[in-house]
């Protein structure tokens, strides 16, 4: 699939700040672009599903869609193309698929998650670091999750993944030291969407729901988003490098309180 930036319009003529975000049809991605509009920036929403994207751009003015796939690299390029001065890139494209022990989980579940949280991120970073670099700098955020910091039973592909995604956002900030670009991680603990655990779980939306049973308030994907505001928004020399965030109820990934 490659990028169809021909359907999204014509570019607006821009004295607001550039932001990119991937993985924007749904979810955190969506709710970030909702709050990086409302924070002064230009958004271009990017993801697979074009129709929700579309959606987006009707309701903010200041919202361009862009169809893309991080895991194709023709995708990314046509996308970075007529991109010359970006000011934050938020990498939230990705996903996790299944919820097997390594013993028997299906390798092709592995494949699919390391190249759309880890190798998506990479395609994106090298594709817009030289916008990212222009003007007066910018920022990558990575959309991480508490999975790349701690491991849990079941979740080995994902946890694999994420570690891998947090230690791609520690590498990439040493060899910018000295750019003017700063890079973030933000690790998201529970966070209830409409997508995520059903996408995990393949559709089973029994399965899906129990992830959340007797949970009072996970977070939200408007927390999310929240968190990603805040740590763009702090003066150009302040780098937040890492902001892990979980309910109250939560305690660890497999450490949840739960009333029922």
């Amino acid at each position: 699939m490659t990028a169809d930036a021909s359907h999204a319009g014509p570019a607006r003529t821009r004295t607001r700040p550039l932001a990119v975000v991937t993985g924007a049809s749904s979810g955190i991605g969506a709710a970030t672009v909702r709050r990086l509009a409302a924070e002064g920036y230009d958004v271009v929403a990017a993801a697979r599903r074009r129709a929700r994207l579309d959606e987006l751009a009707a309701e903010l003015e200041s919202v361009r869609a862009v169809t893309l796939d991080v895991t194709d690299d023709a995708s990314v390029a046509a996308l970075a193309e007529d991109l010359t001065d970006v000011a934050v890139l938020v990498n939230n494209a990705g996903g996790a698929f299944g919820m097997d022990e390594v013993a028997t989980s299906d390798v092709e579940d592995w494949r699919r998650m390391y190249d759309v949280n880890v190798l998506g991120s990479v395609r994106m970073v090298k594709a817009l670091l030289p916008a990212l670099q222009a003007g007066s700098g910018g920022h990558v955020v990575v959309t991480g999750s508490i999975a790349g910091h701690l491991a849990y039973e079941k979740g080995g592909g994902y946890v694999a993944a994420k570690h891998a995604e947090s230690a791609l956002a520690q590498t990439l900030r040493l060899e910018l030291n000295g750019r003017p670009v700063r890079v973030s991680e933000i690790a998201p603990g529970m966070v209830r969407t409409d997508e995520f655990s059903l996408v995990r779980f393949d559709g089973d939306q029994a399965a899906a729901d129990a992830v959340y049973a007797g949970v009072e308030a996970p977070l939200t994907a408007e927390d999310i988003a929240d968190t990603i505001a805040y740590v763009v928004t702090r003066p150009p020399h302040v780098n937040i490098d890492l902001l892990v965030v979980k309910p109250l109820a939560q305690a660890a990934p497999h450490k949840v309180h739960r009333t029922s």
